[in-house]
C-alpha cells in the first residue's frame, strides 16, 4: 500500500467509517430495550419494522444512483448466484437480528449483545474449517477455547438474575444464523469473480427478510400498545436509520479497504459500547463472573482476528516467493 498523504487520509477516513458503524451497532439493542420497556412490540415485529425502514431509505439510496448510472457501469453477477446470496442473506440476517433482539429481551442488552457477538466469530471460524477446509492453526484453537470457556463463565457463574440460559440460548441462534450468512458470502466469493453490487444485494436481502418477518410479525402484533407512541415512532426509525441502513453502509466502505482481521478487532466496539450503555443508561449490573466471561469472549475474538493476520501475512509471502520463483526459473 501506498504511503502517500492520499493513502493515509483514505485509510483513516474507512478506519472512522467503521468505528462508526460499530458504535452505532452496539446502540441498536439499546434501542430495543427501550422498546420493550415502553411498549408491547415483540422481537419480530421490531425486527420487521427495522427492515422495512432500511428497506425504504436503501431503496431510495438505489433510485438516486441509477440517475448517474450513465456514469458508473453495471455491476452485474450471474442471477442463480444473485438469488442464492439475497435470499441467503435476507433469511440469515432476518434470523441473525430477531434472535438478537429476542436474547436482549430474555437476559439484558449487555449479556446478549457480549455472546452474540463473541460467538459469531468463533463459530465463522469452526464452520469455515469444516465446511470450507481453512485451516484453524493454534491461534484458532486456543480462541475457540477462550470462547467457550467464556461462554461457561456466564452462563454457570452469572446468576439468575443477570444471566438467562434462554437468553443465551437465543443469542448463540443470533450468533449461528451470522455465521451461517457470512459463511455463505465468502463461499460465493471463493468461487465466484468477485462481481458483485453491494448495495444492490444489501438491499434486496432486506426486502427478503421483511418478508419472511411479516407473518410471525403479524401474529406478535404489528402496532405497540404504548403511552408513549412518539417516543416509539422515534426509536424505531432510529434504530431504521442508524444502526442498520447508514452503519451498514459504513461498514461496507470500511471493509471494502481494511483488512478484515482489524475490521474483526474495530468491530469489538459493537459488544463493548452496547455493555458501556447497558451499565450507565438502563440500569443493568454485570456480576464479576459476568465480566470475567465478557473479557474471555473478547479476548477470544482479539486472538482469531491476529492469528488471522498472521495466516494472511503467511499467505502473502508463499505468493510472493512463489512468483520470484516463476520469474527466476
Amino acid at each position: 500500500m501506498s504511503n502517500t498523504p492520499g493513502s493515509a487520509l483514505s485509510t483513516g477516513r474507512n478506519l472512522t467509517f467503521l468505528i462508526i458503524a460499530g458504535v452505532a451497532w452496539g446502540t441498536a439493542g439499546a434501542a430495543a430495550s427501550l422498546v420493550f420497556r415502553a411498549s408491547d412490540l415483540g422481537p419480530l415485529a421490531l425486527s420487521f419494522w427495522r427492515y422495512v425502514g432500511a428497506l425504504v431509505l436503501l431503496l431510495g439510496v438505489l433510485a438516486l444512483r441509477r440517475r448517474g448510472a450513465a456514469k458508473t457501469p453495471a455491476v452485474r453477477e450471474p442471477r442463480g448466484r444473485w438469488l442464492v446470496r439475497v435470499l441467503g442473506t435476507g433469511i440469515g440476517m432476518a434470523v441473525f437480528h430477531s434472535a438478537y433482539f429476542a436474547a436482549v429481551q430474555a437476559t439484558g442488552l449487555a449479556v446478549g449483545t457480549v455472546v452474540t457477538l463473541g460467538a459469531g466469530p468463533v463459530l465463522i471460524a469452526a464452520g469455515a474449517r469444516i465446511l470450507l477446509g481453512e485451516r484453524l492453526g493454534a491461534g484458532g484453537v486456543m480462541a475457540v477455547t477462550g470462547a467457550l470457556a467464556g461462554l461457561g463463565v456466564l452462563v454457570l457463574g452469572g446468576g439468575g438474575a443477570e444471566v438467562r440460559p434462554l437468553g443465551v440460548g437465543l443469542a448463540l441462534v443470533s450468533a449461528a444464523a451470522y455465521a451461517a450468512f457470512t459463511l455463505l458470502t465468502r463461499w460465493l466469493g471463493r468461487t465466484g469473480d468477485g462481481r458483485v453490487d453491494v448495495l444492490a444485494t444489501t438491499t434486496w436481502s432486506f426486502a427478503v427478510g421483511a418478508a419472511g418477518l411479516l407473518p410471525m410479525a403479524a401474529v406478535e402484533g404489528l402496532v405497540p400498545h404504548t403511552d408513549a407512541p412518539l417516543a416509539i415512532l422515534g426509536l424505531l426509525v432510529y434504530v431504521a436509520a442508524v444502526p442498520t441502513a447508514l452503519a451498514n453502509a459504513l461498514y461496507f466502505a470500511g471493509a471494502a479497504v481494511i483488512r478484515s482481521a482489524t475490521v474483526s478487532v474495530i468491530m469489538l466496539l459493537e459488544p463493548v459500547s452496547a455493555a458501556l450503555i447497558a451499565v450507565t443508561l438502563l440500569g443493568e449490573h454485570l456480576t464479576a463472573s459476568t465480566v470475567a466471561g465478557t473479557l474471555l469472549l473478547l479476548c477470544a475474538v482479539t486472538g482469531l482476528a491476529f492469528a488471522e493476520t498472521r495466516a494472511a501475512t503467511g499467505r502473502r509471502g508463499e505468493r510472493a516467493t512463489a512468483e520470484t520463483v516463476s520469474v527466476t526459473s
